[in-house]
């Protein structure tokens, strides 16, 4: 609602607004882009300028999407429903994803997972074997041992000490 009330106050109307991308009827104008990175900026936003940002950005929005809201299963692997979501060959977007941020696809996923652990552990609603099987991991052995390696706690200590751990989505 931010997002698009702020497109609003600059006379642009959003025909569609989701995470991580805006699209409107007519291109913003070269004036107008300092007013709107300004006014994004005071609301916590950031505007993606070139390509390849905003093809890091939509692999982020993808996993997020993919790991915190999905509810049914996957039938394909990570690596194949983000090419085929993206059209891009998964190789060639896993290099640009490791040069820009500084840390791997796959490495990215792994982080998403276990604050997505943390959260499901902290609202207290499902077993560790229920969140194992939810978040795709093959046992519950695999994921306290990611879960450990990651936080450096067990998933059961880390339900005793509760929220003060857990990081927001856009600082994992």
């Amino acid at each position: 609602m931010a997002v698009r009330d702020i497109f609003q106050e600059i006379d642009y109307q959003p025909t569609e607004v989701s995470l991580g991308e805006v699209e409107t009827i007519e291109p913003i104008s070269s004036e107008m882009l300092p007013v709107l990175r300004e006014k994004l900026t005071s609301y916590g936003f950031e505007l993606m300028g070139d390509l390849k940002s905003q093809l890091i950005e939509k692999i982020k929005t993808l996993i997020i999407e993919l790991i915190h809201y999905r509810k049914e299963d996957m039938k394909e692997n990570y690596s194949e429903f983000i090419a085929s979501s993206l059209g891009k060959d998964y190789h060639y977007l896993s290099n640009l994803f490791s040069d820009v941020t500084g840390t791997t696809i796959e490495k990215y996923i792994i982080s998403q997972k276990i604050e997505r652990v943390k959260e499901l552990l902290v609202y207290d609603e499902h077993t560790l074997s229920q969140i194992a099987y939810e978040l795709g991991y093959s046992s519950v052995a695999h994921l306290s041992t990611q879960f450990k390696k990651v936080t450096g706690l067990t998933p059961g200590h880390f339900k005793q000490i509760g929220t003060n751990k857990r990081k927001p989505l856009d600082q994992v």
